[in-house]
């Protein structure tokens, strides 16, 4: 894993560290702020740490899937050579498709673990996890430790900015301070979606334990502490090394909006006003005119990163320095959403990968795809609506090349980055909040066209009665934010997780209040916090 945050740190350090004196910096969790934060060098050294850890973070398990398609149970076991589906059983409202040629395995059993309660409690037992916990690691998705150690380094710098250091010019402090306060409210944005309520704090050196804070709070407290800083980051960077890598404006402006629209889910009496907040953000980046939407016709260069599309991603590369010999090299090797949707040529090497694990359902997927002139039916798919796991490919993240592709050793996936928010996220998200402040918005619909348009899709089709504004931009979200791990978000807080119109694994409403679609805590978050509580739902017997 190292040698990914190697890479990353390559492309996002503005300062000359080397890969040798990367490795050298002083762990997050033994900064003291005394021996370090005197020059610019250790501001830059601190942030690359920062983004560091949260790509180690996401890349320990398949973060996008878990918490997008996975979840929602839309992703099935691919058919055995077009065999069809045998009787064994009911996965996410469809049944268990004929294990493929290669036999059952972690990526075989990914629709058994996120759809499925018990299994997920399984993640944090003691006793062996199901099949398929080993490999995608999804009991890391229960553990925020790791968040928290990130937290408080940018407590940290932040405290040290405010003391004043002499080494940076006004600007850079601002720059800096603003850059440590996005990261922040990413990782307790992150939580919450995740967990529900958390414990937010932000003194640099919190000692006495707190409890977990009403997650609506906490979104307003991020939105209040990035909000009036956002300005303090530059609108994009000139440095296209840098582009997504490393928090600016826009990125900060992605956030803000992406918190407004979570809390407008949950916070039913003041949802106007965020609505009208994510309305106002998204018009600002769009007029900032510092981000476009790429030709599909390029989108390799979109999921091999830092594009113009980017609003912010964690980067990554197989092709910089690396021993593929290492086994640390590995270590993610089911992280990238598409690993069990590809087989060769997209997927290396050949001999061990000739079939795919997993397809979508046909049914979602025509539900997506309801005309077929789609670009991104053509472009990220092929055999779209096929379940066959010979057939079926999502190439959305496995259009770049492979490094050392004739090892045999290895369990290589194609080089792309990992997408957090892009340009098309902010347009269909102020589109949205447009929609639901007048569900015949023209600006709305303009916005959703303009996503449609880059795929050339057909427009949305004004004045119909037979079509709801803010379900076709639901819909597109879908669609084209795809692998990216947004769709069971996007259920939860549009309540859609509720119908089974729109998910495959729906909620009743009983589940939902009690928490059913958080992830369980881990135990050890109980340690040396008294103060500390659990998710109600995953405790006791009453799934």
């Amino acid at each position: 894993m190292k040698k990914y945050i190697i890479c990353l740190f390559i492309v996002v350090s503005a300062s000359q560290y080397g890969c040798k004196k990367f490795l050298d910096i002083t762990p997050i969790d033994k900064l003291t702020g005394n021996n370090f934060y005197k020059t610019r060098e250790d501001m830059e050294a601190n942030i690359t740490d920062m983004y560091g850890e949260l790509f180690d973070k996401y890349t320990r398990t398949a973060f996008a899937g878990a918490t997008g398609e996975f979840r929602s149970g839309e992703v099935i076991p691919a058919a055995e050579g077009g065999a069809g589906r045998s009787a064994s059983g009911l996965i996410g409202g469809h049944t268990r498709q004929t294990p493929n040629p290669q036999g059952s395995t972690d990526k075989q059993n990914v629709p058994l673990t996120t759809v499925n309660d018990r299994y997920l409690l399984a993640a944090i037992s003691t006793g062996p996890p199901p099949p398929a916990w080993s490999g995608y690691n999804f009991s890391d998705l229960t553990k925020w430790d790791e968040y928290y150690r990130v937290i408080q380094s940018a407590n940290l710098m932040i405290s040290k900015i405010d003391d004043g250091i002499a080494a940076l010019t006004a600007e850079e402090s601002k720059r800096y301070k603003a850059e440590a306060k996005f990261i922040r409210c990413f990782c307790y944005f992150q939580m919450v979606r995740l967990f529900g309520d958390v414990v937010y704090y932000t003194d640099a050196f919190q000692k006495d334990p707190l409890p977990r804070e009403n997650m609506v709070t906490v979104i307003n407290n991020c939105i209040a502490d990035l909000k009036d800083f956002r300005n303090d980051l530059p609108l994009t960077f000139t440095d296209p090394s840098l582009r997504g890598v490393r928090a600016n404006r826009g990125a900060a402006i992605g956030l803000l909006m992406n918190m407004n629209m979570w809390n407008a889910g949950f916070d039913i009496a003041n949802r106007t006003s965020y609505y009208q907040e994510t309305a106002a953000l998204g018009k600002e980046i769009m007029d900032s005119k510092a981000f476009r939407l790429l030709p599909l016709g390029e989108w390799a260069k979109v999921v091999k990163g830092r594009s113009e599309e980017s609003l912010f991603e964690l980067f990554r590369t197989l092709n910089y320095n690396q021993d593929l010999n290492d086994p640390f090299a590995q270590a993610n090797a089911y992280s990238p959403f598409g690993d069990a949707f590809i087989h060769f040529p997209y997927k290396q090497p050949e001999y061990t990968h000739r079939y795919s694990y997993s397809v979508f359902s046909t049914e979602y997927m025509r539900k997506l795809y309801p005309d077929e002139s789609d670009l991104r039916l053509t472009i990220w798919f092929v055999a779209p609506f096929d379940q066959n796991a010979s057939t079926f490919q999502l190439r959305k993240f496995a259009l770049n090349t492979f490094a050392d592709a004739n090892n045999p050793n290895l369990d290589l996936n194609p080089d792309n980055t990992y997408l957090i928010m892009r340009y098309s996220d902010a347009i269909l998200l102020r589109a949205e909040a447009l929609a639901n402040l007048n569900p015949e918005d023209p600006i709305a619909i303009e916005c959703l066209n303009i996503v449609r348009g880059r795929a050339v899709a057909p427009p949305y089709p004004t004045g119909s009665k037979d079509t709801n504004l803010k379900d076709a931009i639901f819909l597109e979200r879908s669609k084209e934010l795809m692998g990216e791990g947004s769709r069971y978000f996007d259920l939860v807080r549009t309540k859609r997780v509720l119908s089974k119109e729109w998910t495959d694994n729906p909620l009743t409403s009983d589940k939902f209040n009690r928490g059913g679609w958080t992830w369980p805590i881990h135990p050890n978050a109980l340690f040396n916090n008294p103060k500390m509580s659990l998710n109600n739902y995953w405790i006791g017997s009453g799934l």
